[in-house]
């Protein structure tokens, strides 16, 4: 019940689920086991940004029971008997719980000073509630089932209609598109013929992309999926062995989908052995080939008339020698051998009205020393296209010499090609000498000497990839035949688990808190709906009547002057209305933003940066209006542009921020003293890389005028309805109270929406007003990322001071953020950062500035931490910079320098008993057992020469608070009992799969002494609760839920009389009846701001706190790299966060999970490029990856039970993994005897992984920069 939050991914996974489960029950049984099903294999087309999976795939796992004898799988990877859990023990564990006075034990040797009751908490002089773990035995993690088990007797029968339907030729369409479905491979070639420029569409996963994004127009298409020639086969899988035996080769139809395709290599192989290499080969690269949806419906002859030079099949149909059956009216049928096939980027020997029939892949012969492997690196193991890609194939004769054999690679070409260089090479060699490995890989380099600028970039690494592919093959190889013996580590390639974990128990916390509703973890009051497909987002509102559609135009230049806008096309576009742009409003109205207005809503003679918007269309259909979009014509002259974070510092491009802090010797202006007294004395640079929010649902937004009193309705997927309303009342000219914003929920957010869903909203309700209709309008993901802007890249130069055991003693550091073409709000960001990078770590003096650079890219913007991690990332890399240079253990040199109680931090706020970090190390250690496994690692280390471990322990503290607006640190709650009792409750709150209108629920229930279903949160809009603060900041809980109670409590006052007339126990019906009825009011308005705070920039001597609490937490990381790859895996990771005493622990968990996994993709996998041109390159899932279902293993998440801000803290103990990893690359790098210092930037993708080993192949594959060359891509936050 806690797999959901946002809820929009949500039906595509129980769609995934709900075919799996279909497809597994065959002759009367389920055929689902733990191993053979791999659940995530059959959600690896499905995302999910909010979760981190794990919860999902608990969900999953509820259906293997079945060939598991009664046995589930637990989360904690134990397996426990469908028994109803013993009373006694229950009790025992509550009564062990109330032994140790509700607090737990730390573990630490010697006893902890928990076990007594009446015992102070280390430290602090108060007891301090610790981590909760009722017992070690194994435990249900879910519920018993409540829900009748799966019965297919009771699906719907397929329609008797449709298995009689006659499949019919059709043809359809106008004088500018035709579209034909042909019945026979017969028809189809007489339509090829006919038409050779036709598109020939089977699974339509290539040609949608084409038409939607390349912008592809067909004139011809023709639908061929259907075909019986093209999809039907004998089986071979079902021959006798004997008939098997005297098999030369196999037959795979044109377009049987890859599904079946990866079904008949897997029982061919299972037959036939190491004859069928090459099919298990293409099986192997097919499981990783997009998703399970695409697999479902894509074909072997798709993919080989694309002819995409990265296709993940084609190298091993290459290097098997495998040949393409074609027919042609004209040559009729024919063979061509795949070694002709690609002629050139994206052509093919095909005739022009040739069709693919077959595709025809040879045996190996019995007994013949023959081995295929295949092999392809990616920026995500699941459902990503290639980097490199190899089929790579050796035949031996009886003395060990290459009889023959096929290297072919993707992503080194304009097509896929054969490594001719290499067969030569090793031809006639004995294949197990090392010559021949050294000659191979010399080929290898030579034919593939890619320039420095190579198209798609990461030349260096590609070149690499190539030869670290054949030095694991030559292995494979020599292995598999027992040629000699080889190291395990060397063949193996990483072997990522089914993610599992497990979470400490909340039921005696609950029992003891004395709570009914507050405490509990009650499901997401949505979380049916999502699953069913109930829950409404905007864009699934029902169609208004006139209602028009809006699509933007945007620049297609980074800095340019506009020199002409033409309309004319576009507005004689069939159904197009009209269109706005700067001359739709004043230039007062044109502009907005969130601190400082100076963005423009349309271009207004120049454009700043790539994407920004110059118009709006508007039309009958969302269809008609992006068709419209594309045909305006935009003139430009080209400005000179800065794009990344050196190029603003050397052209002195910053927005007016100027703001420091100064702590110690700062404050008189001057460090020098202090570094004069400091036994060491470094200086470094560190960089990170930005992120994508990658929501997903886009911004949208539906405007609804109201003509007879000029009042406007918007609906929108917004996490800021107060700035919404500002500036649609600004655009349209009217007061704010004439302007009602209204949200249900988000399908994700992340920051995103705090500030960019304003210009959607202006967008429509201008348009609406113009036109007098309700006006839609929801961006397509490419348009969303280009426009909405990322979390900031940073860039720090630091000087750090320490003492002889590596104490920090002074910092100084200049930090910067790329805020892109307007502020937005980066100036906070940067606010954040700079209060964050003391992490959990003591500086007695300090300087610390920062720089916000004004670049021609997206406007940077809010997300998930707001500055925080980026200011702690800072401070970590200073850690091992101190750690290394000194030989002082990591953890030695964290411990020494964490904060005590009672020192400040470098904007004055005292560190008060509420700091946890130190002894959530110590805990986290013991119960981890973090030191055995730290010395394991080293142990495995050195034992392995290709695959590396590392362990990282890291602390985080996070504030929290509106940092630097003070005045957003208020909240306001609408409370109404009903005659009946009912309750309906308004807040400033958003809903974005957070679980705020499930907490608030659980407040008000609480306080009025009803259920959580008895209280109804009704949709946040700006019409009931006015000036509502931005739900952000991890302070949408704080606020609200002040605010509610504060509601209740003035309810609950005015109710006393009749809870004691009528009994406390009495229901609320009775009572709010009484009171109505002697004309009690029964409506509240709450009211709450956030006290202590109120911290002024400037004051270095006394100021208030900057931050209301601050929630921590401590993760440790186990990671294992493959060195030749750069490819990894989390093999276990343990998370402690101090969240205080739980609203509702389920969902606080489900935020600690979703924020680690993010905090992952920030610091190891998600990255931004940018093209030359200045055009944002990673604009949707193709190129930009967010971690997928098989990125960790949870072993435990712990908390400290007061409630505390769980959305943004736990982001950055995802660092863990990054650091855990480059613990990984520093072992590979001394057993390869770098001793360069290590610099590791984020993202740690596996290039920079791979890359910063330095070992020898990673040497001799080098591509030196010739003069006047670029990279492809560019990274903005060098």
């Amino acid at each position: 019940m806690h797999g959901t939050q946002c809820g929009f991914c949500t039906p595509g996974i129980v769609m995934s689920l709900y075919a799996l489960i279909r497809n597994s029950y065959r002759h009367g049984k389920f055929h689902l086991t733990n191993s053979d099903v791999e659940l995530q294999g059959h959600l690896d087309g499905n995302l999910c940004r909010c979760t981190g999976y794990k919860p999902i795939l608990e969900a999953a796992r509820t259906f293997i029971t079945k060939d598991l004898n009664g046995v589930i799988a637990e989360s904690n990877g134990y397996k426990e008997p469908l028994e109803p859990s013993s009373p006694d023990a229950e009790e025992a564990d509550a009564n062990d719980f109330r032994a140790t006075n509700g607090s737990g034990s730390c573990g630490r040797p010697g006893g902890c000073c928990r076990d007594d009751p009446n015992a102070k908490g280390c430290g602090s002089g108060k007891p301090v509630e610790a981590e909760i773990t009722l017992s070690s035995s194994p435990r249900k993690s879910f519920m018993e089932p409540t829900f009748l088990p799966y019965d297919p007797s009771t699906e719907p029968i397929f329609p008797p209609s449709l298995w009689k339907y006659e499949r019919r030729s059709i043809c359809y369409g106008d004088e500018r598109r035709l579209w034909f479905r042909p019945t026979s491979l017969e028809q189809l070639v007489e339509l090829k013929a006919l038409y050779p420029s036709a598109k020939i569409v089977g699974g339509a996963s290539e040609t949608q992309i084409e038409v939607r994004f390349k912008k592809m127009n067909y004139r011809v298409s023709v639908f061929a999926a259907d075909i019986p020639e093209l999809n039907s086969h004998d089986d071979p899988s079902q021959l006798s062995q004997a008939e098997l035996s005297t098999l030369k080769e196999i037959t795979i139809p044109g377009n049987l989908s890859l599904t079946k395709v990866e079904d008949l290599c897997t029982n061919l192989y299972r037959k036939l052995g190491r004859r069928a290499l090459p099919l298990e080969a293409l099986r192997k690269q097919l499981r990783y080939f997009a998703g399970r949806q695409i697999r479902n419906v894509a074909s072997l002859a798709g993919s080989l008339a694309t002819a995409s030079p990265i296709s993940d099949s084609a190298p091993v149909l290459l290097a098997a020698g495998a040949r393409v059956s074609v027919l042609s009216r004209k040559l009729g049928a024919f063979d061509i051998p795949l070694s002709s096939w690609f002629v050139s980027y994206r052509t093919t020997a095909l005739p022009d009205d040739g069709v693919i029939t077959q595709i025809i892949i040879p045996l190996a012969d019995e007994n013949a020393l023959e081995i295929t492997k295949a092999y392809k690196q990616a920026k995500r193991k699941d459902d990503d296209i290639a980097i490199v890609t190899s089929g790579l194939r050796v035949r031996l004769d009886q003395d060990g010499l290459v009889q023959e054999c096929g290297f072919a690679f993707g992503g080194m070409a304009p097509t896929t090609v054969i490594a001719a260089k290499a067969q030569e090479a090793v031809a006639g060699k004995r294949w197990a000498d090392t010559d021949t490995l050294e000659a191979g890989l010399d080929a290898l380099l030579e034919q593939f000497d890619l320039p420095f600028g190579v198209p798609g970039g990461m030349a260096h690494y590609r070149r690499v990839l190539t030869i670290s592919m054949f030095f694991r093959f030559w292995h494979e190889v020599i292995s598999d035949l027992g040629l000699a013996s080889v190291d395990p580590d060397l063949i193996q390639e990483i072997h990522r688990e089914i993610s599992s974990g497990n979470r400490d128990n909340f039921t005696a916390s609950m029992k003891n808190r004395g709570t009914k509703a507050v405490g509990r973890p009650v499901p997401h009051l949505s979380a049916l709906k999502h699953c069913t497909g109930e829950a409404e987002y905007v864009e699934d509102m029902p169609r208004q009547h006139n209602e028009l559609f809006g699509a933007p135009v945007m620049s297609k230049m980074a800095h340019a002057e506009i020199l002409g806008v033409d309309w004319t096309a576009a507005l004689e576009m069939p159904g197009v209305v009209g269109y706005l742009d700067k001359n739709s409003l004043s230039s007062d109205q044109n502009t907005w933003g969130p601190v400082v207005r100076d963005e423009e809503l349309f271009a207004d003679g120049k454009v700043h940066f790539y994407g920004q918007i110059i118009g709006l269309v508007y039309a009958e259909t969302a269809l008609q209006a992006r068709a419209a979009a594309d045909q305006v014509q935009v003139t430009y002259n080209a400005l000179h542009s800065i794009i990344t974070i050196d190029e603003a510092i050397n052209s002195n491009s910053f927005f007016n921020h100027g703001k420091q802090l100064r702590k110690g010797d700062a404050v008189d202006g001057s460090l020098e003293d202090a570094f004069s007294k400091c036994e060491h004395v470094f200086e470094g640079t560190t960089r990170m890389g930005g992120q994508e929010h990658f929501y997903l649902e886009t911004n949208a937004a539906l405007a609804i005028p109201h003509m007879e009193d000029g009042s406007m309705e918007v609906y929108v997927s917004s996490q800021n309805l107060m700035e919404n309303q500002v500036f649609v009342a600004q655009v349209l000219g009217v007061p704010m109270s004439r302007v009602n914003m209204r949200v249900r929920r988000m399908g994700g957010a992340y920051g995103g929406k705090e500030s960019r869903s304003t210009p959607i909203a202006m967008l429509v309700a201008l348009a609406a007003r113009k036109e007098s209709r309700p006006v839609r309008m929801m961006l397509n993901r490419d348009e969303d990322i280009a426009t909405s802007g990322q979390r900031h890249p940073f860039q720090s130069h630091w000087k750090v001071g320490v003492d002889s055991r590596g104490k920090i003693q002074v910092l100084d550091v200049d930090i910067y953020n790329n805020a892109g073409h307007t502020l937005d709000m980066s100036s906070a960001v940067m606010d954040r950062a700079c209060t964050h990078v003391d992490n959990c770590y003591y500086i007695p003096h300090a300087w610390i500035r920062g720089w916000v650079c004004k670049t021609n890219t997206v406007s940077n913007t809010a997300f998930r931490g707001f500055g925080g991690p980026q200011g702690m990332y800072i401070t970590e890399n200073i850690m091992y910079t101190i750690s290394e240079a000194l030989n002082i253990d990591i953890d030695d040199l964290r411990t020494r320098n964490l904060y005590q109680i009672g020192q400040r931090t470098p904007f004055l706020q005292e560190i008060t008993d509420d700091f946890h970090v130190p002894i959530m190390l110590e805990q986290l250690s013991v119960t981890s057992g973090y030191e055995k496994r730290k010395m394991a690692v080293k142990e495995f280390n050195s034992k392995n020469r290709y695959k590396k471990r590392g362990i990282c322990k890291i602390p985080t503290k996070f504030g929290l608070s509106f940092a630097t607006a003070l005045c957003l640190n208020q909240a306001a709650a609408y409370v109404k009992i009903y005659e009946d009792g009912s309750v309906l409750l308004h807040h400033g709150g958003t809903e974005m799969g957070q679980g705020l209108y499930t907490k608030m629920s659980q407040v008000a229930a609480e306080e009025l002494g009803v259920t959580v279903d008895e209280v109804y949160n009704k949709e946040s809009q700006s019409d009931q609760i006015a000036n509502a603060s931005p739900t952000a900041a991890s302070s949408g809980s704080d606020l609200n839920g002040q605010a509610v109670k504060n509601a209740c409590d003035q309810i609950n006052e005015r109710l006393k009389p009749y809870r004691e007339k009528f009994g406390y126990d009495a229901p609320l019906s009775k009572i709010a009846h009484a009171a109505y009825t002697d004309r009690v009011n029964l409506v509240a308005n709450g009211f709450w701001k956030m006290p202590r705070i109120g911290y002024e920039w400037g004051n270095w001597k006394d100021p208030l706190p900057m931050y209301y609490y601050w929630t921590q937490g401590v993760a440790i990381t186990e990671v294992e790299l493959d060195t030749l790859t750069g490819d990894s895996t989390v093999l276990r990771t343990d998370l402690m966060m101090d969240i205080g005493r739980s609203i509702n622990p389920a969902l606080d968990y489900g935020q600690i999970e979703g924020a680690f996994v993010q905090g992952q993709g920030l610091f190891t996998m998600e990255e931004s490029l940018w093209t030359k041109t200045g055009e944002l390159f990673t604009k949707g899932p193709g190129t930009y990856k967010i971690p997928e279902g098989k990125p960790i293993s949870w072993e435990k998440i712990r908390s400290i039970q007061s409630s505390k801000g769980t959305g943004e803290p736990p982001l950055f103990l995802g660092s863990s993994v990054f650091f855990a990893l480059r613990e990984a690359v520093k072992a590979a790098r001394m057993m390869n005897k770098v001793t360069e210092p290590l610099i590791l930037n984020a993202p740690s993708t596996a290039e920079k992984l791979r890359l910063a080993i330095g070992d020898s192949l990673v040497r001799r594959a080098g591509v030196v920069c010739k003069e006047g060359e670029e990279n492809f891509f560019t990274r903005i936050e060098t």
